[in-house]
Order: structure tokens, then sequence, then C-alpha cells
């Protein structure tokens, strides 16, 4: 799997989404932040497997809905019970299944972007070594987020799940170069 040295860089602060804050309110303990590690995941053969593993196998355990359909509202960010859900669903799952296997929650950023079709769309970013990865439930395999068709909006700050930064939306149409890094 190719992946290209790129970072997605920070420019400011971000308030967190709606869906996000009620998701934490509800349940806490999956937005805690003890995270003392902080640091860039390896990008070693057994960890890239982990993230294709588990990004494949929650890409086929739930059916698309929209939140509309199934919770009679817009925007509801939950763990689901139903096999079903959207794309927050999706990387909640991931994100969840990830850290229940060893990786640091502080390398595993939910990321609010504007899919192809110019929709809101989430994402889950693994911080790696070699440069930011994408899991996303609209292709299942893994893609640099610079390889991805997406705008990149906000996520969730490494130092903290419960702050989000916002995205350097340049960042996209320089991909050689991307905070301070050439691509390799």
């Amino acid at each position: 799997m190719p992946l290209h040295g790129t970072f997605a860089r920070v420019y400011g602060t971000a308030l967190p989404p709606q869906g996000y804050v009620q998701f934490c309110t509800a349940k806490p303990l999956e937005c805690k932040s003890d995270d003392k590690r902080r640091k860039r995941v390896d990008a070693s053969p057994t960890r890239l497997a982990e993230l294709d593993l588990v990004n494949r196998a929650v890409n086929a355990e739930i059916a698309p809905v929209e939140d509309i359909e199934q919770y009679g509202v817009e925007e509801y960010w939950t763990l689901p019970t139903s096999g079903r859900g959207d794309c927050e669903e999706y990387v909640l799952v991931k994100r969840k299944k990830l850290i229940a296997t060893g990786w640091p929650p502080s390398a595993l950023l939910i990321t609010v972007v504007l899919d192809e079709n110019r929709q809101g769309h989430a994402v889950l970013t693994a911080r790696l070594s070699r440069g930011d990865v994408v899991l996303d439930n609209k292709n299942s395999k893994l893609k640099s987020w610079s390889d991805t068709p997406y705008t990149y909006l906000m996520r969730q700050s490494y130092l903290n799940p419960n702050s989000w930064v916002a995205l350097a939306p340049i960042a996209r149409r320089n991909r050689a170069m991307t905070a301070g890094m050439p691509r390799q």
C-alpha cells in the first residue's frame, strides 16, 4: 500500500460537531482523554494490517443508513446496536475496535470532510509515522489523506479528543509539500 509521507496541517481551533458533543455527553468514557503517549504510530506492516482489517470488517458489518431514516433526526452520533449507521457510526466503531487492540487514542482522530459531492462526511484518521492515513466507509482501501477526493475541514486534536482543530484548506492543493514535509 503506497503511503506518501504527508501530514494534514492544522491552522487553528474549531468547535466540535454537535453530534460529537451529544455523543460524549451520553457516553463520556468514549471521549476521555488520558492518553499520555501522543506520538504517531510506527507504520509497520503489522500496524497497517490492523488498520486494514478493522476498516474492511466494520465496512462489511454496518449497513449504511442516514440518521433521519434510522433515528428521525438529521444528526445523531452513536455506537450502533442495529448493525446500521452513517459515516459517524462507522468511525466510532473503528476507533473503539482499534483502541481495544492497543492503539493509542491520540493516533485515531475523528475527522470531518466535504466528500466528492461537497457533502459533510466523517472519516477516521490514523496518525502514522509515514503520514496520516484515512479509514473510510466509502472505500475499504486505506489511503493517505492527500490521496482522497475530500476537502478536509476539522478533526480532533491529538492532545485532547474533546478539542477540535481546523485543517488547512490549501494543504490538499499542494500535495508535494505538506506541513513542511517533502513527499517521499
